[in-house]
């Protein structure tokens, strides 16, 4: 029997459970996965935490995964093409990840880029499509510049990635003393500065005359939105991803994959994220991996820290 990870209610994430279950065979339309790695995601334990509208638990924890097919269902074709038994896929936007053996729609799944190992493809589209998203929604083009709030984090990595293609240029903000992370934004091709005060001046510094157009927000600290609120001249190109309270107060963009115009676009963008890991443009930096046994503990790393890259998980 195969293995999976559930909140049986809304609660911690102590509260889950690993069990075994039957994996029902390909229908019309899907296909059987025999998950190599599952993606780890802060979204994972936040929507499962409190009862959300529309949500029945028990709910199979996590939302992308990347593995081999085992079984077709008839008509089935993949967000990239043709799927038969033995590909090497990923799946965005599914639900129930954390498993050893998962069926799914055929249309959330793509071919894995041959570029990224299975640890790294697994955590390659929410981060991805969500900076697409942060990009397509402030309407940035080549040679603005823009500031970017939780540089080093999962998003950030891959809004400098994606900005980087688009010849923008990206001032990003780390911790004061966190010399790992000033190094990884550098690396993808941004310029660091550190939070703390007079936080605006070293941006406008940095920025040597050049006009801050457009600010992501990944950190959702009244520090980082402060400062874009006072360097961005246009409100509707301010975007956070987990601050609706203050875009709501402030009158600036919030997104979220739960939201319906989101998700339409984050469906969009997987191909084009896919095409830039393909082809080496797109890189997803892995901090460690965990067995599926330990989800518990690997989610916990996640969320009370600063990993430091992605994780995931291993059947």
């Amino acid at each position: 029997m195969a293995k999976r990870w559930t909140a049986p209610a809304p609660g911690p994430i102590e509260t889950w459970s690993f069990d075994e279950v039957d994996v029902a065979a390909p229908g019309p339309g899907e296909v059987t996965i025999r998950v190599r790695a599952a993606g780890i995601n802060p979204a994972d334990a936040k929507h499962v935490a409190t009862q959300r509208p529309g949500a029945t638990f028990p709910v199979p924890i996590g939302y992308e995964l990347s593995g081999e097919i085992t079984a077709v269902g008839d008509g089935a074709v993949g967000g990239s093409g043709e799927l038969a038994v033995g590909d090497e896929v990923v799946a965005f936007r599914v639900q129930g990840a954390y498993a050893t053996d998962l069926t799914v729609p055929a249309r959330d799944v793509f071919a894995k880029p041959a570029a990224l190992s299975h640890p790294e493809a697994a955590n390659l589209l929410l981060a991805g499509t969500t900076a697409a998203e942060m990009i397509q929604v402030t309407r940035v083009v080549e040679g603005e510049t823009v500031l970017l709030h939780a540089a080093s984090g999962a998003v950030g990595v891959s809004l400098l990635q994606q900005a980087r293609e688009l010849g923008v240029r990206v001032i990003g903000t780390v911790g004061a003393d966190a010399d790992d992370s000033a190094e990884r934004v550098r690396r993808y091709g941004g310029i660091p500065v550190a939070y703390g005060d007079g936080l605006r001046e070293r941006v406008e510094a940095a920025a040597d005359g050049a006009a801050i157009v457009a600010a992501w927000d990944a950190a959702g600290t009244d520090e980082a939105i402060d400062v874009s609120l006072e360097l961005v001249l246009d409100r509707d190109r301010i975007v956070t991803i987990v601050s609706p309270d203050r875009a709501k107060a402030d009158g600036f963009l919030w997104i979220a994959g739960a939201r319906p115009e989101s998700a339409r676009f984050r469906d969009i963008a997987r191909a084009r994220v896919l095409e830039l890991a393909a082809s080496g443009a797109l890189e997803v930096p892995l901090a460690r991996t965990y067995p599926l046994a330990e989800a518990v503990e690997a989610v916990r790393f996640v969320m009370t820290g600063h990993p430091g890259g992605k994780v995931a998980l291993l059947p």
